[in-house]
């Protein structure tokens, strides 16, 4: 009888588009700031995003939107998130907290946008333009997937 091997790359599916965003603003003020300007209805997921290392798990604030009219979902992800350093003693000088990235190839990126489900007609260069007009958002960009070891963090 014949094995069947199934890889992560059999569920992997490059179907949608990552945007970088840095922005200094809350989670809940940036959604809030996004459905405002790109006319959507993103809501925070009562499921965090979670990331094990050897540092400890990492819980990253995850806002999701499915737009049933376009075929798209629509998600917003912190890309940056503080662990509990549980290696060093407790004293008044020691860092208590580890900065953790759900893409650490992203370390400068505060917010991640991924658009799901895109067919050749989505246009993302106009919801990068749409982003930027947004005041508490210091820049956006689109990320070449191909380059991020870390992408299964994005598959939740």
């Amino acid at each position: 009888m014949a094995n069947l091997k199934l890889t992560i790359d059999d569920f992997y599916s490059s179907d949608f588009e990552l945007i970088a965003i840095h922005s200094t603003v809350e989670d809940f003020k940036l959604a809030y700031l996004i459905n405002k300007n790109l006319e959507l209805s993103l809501s925070k997921n009562s499921k965090e995003v979670s990331i094990q290392s050897t540092n400890g798990i990492g819980y990253f604030s995850w806002f999701y939107f499915d737009d049933c009219k376009h075929d798209l979902s629509w998600n917003l992800l912190s890309n940056k998130t503080f662990v509990a350093n549980s290696n060093t003693p407790v004293g008044l000088f020691n860092e208590d907290q580890i900065t953790f990235h759900l893409i650490p190839e992203l370390k400068k990126a505060d917010y991640l946008l991924k658009i799901e489900n895109l067919d050749e007609r989505f246009n993302t260069q106009k919801v990068i333009e749409n982003l930027t007009k947004i005041n508490q958002i210091s820049t956006s960009y689109i990320v070449d997937i191909d380059n991020i070891k870390s992408i299964n963090n994005l598959i939740f």
